[in-house]
């Protein structure tokens, strides 16, 4: 596998039709209504376009300096994602062996009793742990994930998402800060502010909904985004 490339990754985006348009705004898991959409799962259900996606996370981890023992999926959107990462990760490696690398899956709604491994996870993860999202809006999944992890007392050493939506969170903050706050290193593969603008371009929805996503931004949005 070689570097990750950030230009390339977007182009893959775009090339299966994760991000897209609406004509009417839709309201999104985390309230927020919206124009436009990044959908993970269209990638998700495809055995090839999944291990062409691992491929490049598995690229993107080596680049940032991580050596984790774990990958743990947000339940449910990066469920799958998870666990095929865990599974590809674990037999690149050299001392890939019995008992060296966890399969770890995390319920979407945890136990009311128990000890935390069994109320948050179907396997808890092991050791240094990176977590993935599939995307970030304001962070909310990504950080009830966070919490589970920490009461479980699991070492994470990132949190990861394939597309941060550069929005901030309802106070105000950016979702990489909203995860420093809680003293987890915050990264994505891909950020709405590059490729929309490509997106728009390729599948040209019109300036009505250019110019309702450029309103968007300008009141979630972290940095402003121009369409036209």
């Amino acid at each position: 596998m070689g570097s990750f490339n950030r230009d390339e990754f977007n182009r893959f985006i775009i090339q299966n039709k994760v991000v897209g348009f609406f004509e009417k705004a839709v309201t999104l898991k985390s309230g927020r209504k919206s124009h436009w959409y990044v959908n993970w799962r269209t990638i998700s259900s495809d055995a090839f376009l999944m291990d062409q996606l691992i491929s490049y996370l598995i690229s993107f981890v080596r680049d940032a300096g991580l050596s984790p023992d774990s990958f743990y999926g947000v339940p449910e959107g990066a469920t799958k994602l998870g666990v095929l990462a865990s599974y590809i990760w674990a037999k690149g490696s050299s001392d890939f062996k019995p008992g060296r690398f966890p399969l770890p899956m995390g319920r979407a709604k945890p136990k009311e009793h128990g000890v935390p491994e069994d109320r948050f996870f179907v396997g808890a993860p092991r050791g240094r742990t990176v977590v993935l999202e599939d995307v970030t809006t304001t962070g909310g999944s990504l950080i009830a994930s966070l919490e589970g992890l920490a009461e479980a007392k699991i070492e994470v050493v990132a949190a990861i998402s394939l597309t941060n939506r550069m929005e901030k969170t309802d106070d105000g903050k950016s979702v990489e800060q909203a995860i420093a706050d809680m003293g987890v290193r915050y990264l994505c593969l891909s950020e709405a502010t590059s490729f929309l603008p490509q997106a728009y371009e390729a599948l040209k929805p019109g300036e009505e909904i250019a110019h309702a996503i450029e309103s968007e931004f300008r009141e979630y949005g972290v940095a402003p985004v121009r369409l036209l």
